[in-house]
């Protein structure tokens, strides 16, 4: 089994991985406590699915028993550039590194599913599940779990050898493999990722508030955003890197290998004012392929709108302006804020 995991890692790192660590599935016990607490508290917001299964999501051995261990695996996807940079373009818009290209969704799990059907070759008879934000799998706990990395106070995993600019992947199988140390905090006394958040959605170190959070609210949240946290959304349309960028530990970081990672040019820094004239047709075929489709031309054109009133270019007055009579109650509702704010 040693030879068997040493070989593992080395086809996970032939498929682009950057770095491999095992746990056994029951390596949280305490990961079903803080999730009932952050429910309770309602900082999951509109995002009904975390209350959804609490019981498969706080204890990975009850979503399946028969597993003996969990593979978490790290795919970089470090940007080129700082992304905090583009905040200043006001006439523009900042999309969230992760969306600017392929949805990592379908990329992540390919290379997963190479890495299972090799260790079935290795294990006849055994089984595996892979799972990349797919199940109702806690992923950043298993992460620090496996020694993969720890959760930072921004609450995302980062790596001493790999920075936070990662996805995370995990193949649960009925293989019994050695299990890695877990990894332990190394933020020391450093808060930079807590005081450069725009809308402080981090009630305190190692906790988050998803109602603050510009990830959240771009993404999962439907309707209209608080007034009081427009202003702080700035030029953001789609995500925030802020707290992901600001990270001491991005010096170790390493570059990504898959390409279609690479922000797509007319991704990077969209002028605000086309994006606003965008229907549904033109949203579907802007973005096919791209995890952005899934919120829907509403929502989006909603952070578009929302961008645009916080520009101080009272020259997108008019994008916005076309809008105000929109068929999306959301949407001519930003419009009017917008072109208020522009005023």
């Amino acid at each position: 089994m040693t030879d068997l995991k040493a070989a593992l890692d080395a086809k996970a790192r032939d498929e682009g991985f950057a770095k491999m660590r095992i746990c056994r599935p029951d390596a949280i016990p305490e990961a079903a406590g803080r999730l009932a607490e952050f429910v309770d508290q309602g900082r999951h917001g509109q995002m009904g699915w975390m209350a959804e299964r609490m019981a498969w999501r706080g204890d990975p051995s009850a979503l399946w028993p028969e597993a003996r261990s969990v593979i978490m695996l790290a795919e970089p996807y470090t940007p080129e550039v700082d992304p905090l940079a583009a905040l200043e373009q006001r006439d523009c818009a900042t999309i969230s590194v992760y969306a600017q290209n392929r949805d990592y969704h379908d990329l992540v799990k390919k290379r997963l599913k190479r890495v299972g059907r090799w260790l079935l070759d290795q294990a006849p008879g055994e089984q595996i599940k892979v799972f990349v934000d797919t199940a109702p799998v806690m992923e950043k706990p298993l992460g620090q779990a496996s020694g993969l990395g720890w959760q930072g106070k921004h609450t995302n995993l980062l790596a001493r050898d790999l920075g936070n600019w990662f996805f995370l992947g995990s193949i649960f199988t009925t293989v019994e493999l050695a299990p890695d140390a877990p990894e332990h905090d190394h933020c020391g006394n450093c808060t930079a990722c807590l005081d450069i958040c725009p809308t402080k959605a981090f009630p305190a170190p190692f906790q988050l508030d998803a109602r603050r959070c510009i990830s959240y609210l771009t993404i999962e949240h439907h309707g209209p955003v608080d007034p009081d946290l427009r202003p702080l959304m700035g030029n953001r349309i789609y995500g925030c890197d802020d707290c992901l960028a600001i990270c001491p530990w991005n010096k170790f970081a390493v570059a990504a290998t898959e390409m279609r990672y690479t922000g797509r040019p007319e991704l990077q820094s969209p002028k605000l004012a086309e994006l606003a004239g965008l229907d549904d047709a033109g949203f579907r075929a802007m973005f096919s392929g791209s995890p952005i489709k899934r919120i829907g031309r509403g929502r989006f054109v909603r952070n578009v709108l929302y961008a645009i009133g916080n520009s101080g270019d009272a020259a997108l007055s008019g994008a916005a302006q076309t809008l105000v009579e929109d068929e999306d109650a959301t949407v001519a509702d930003a419009a009017r804020w917008a072109v208020e704010r522009l005023r």
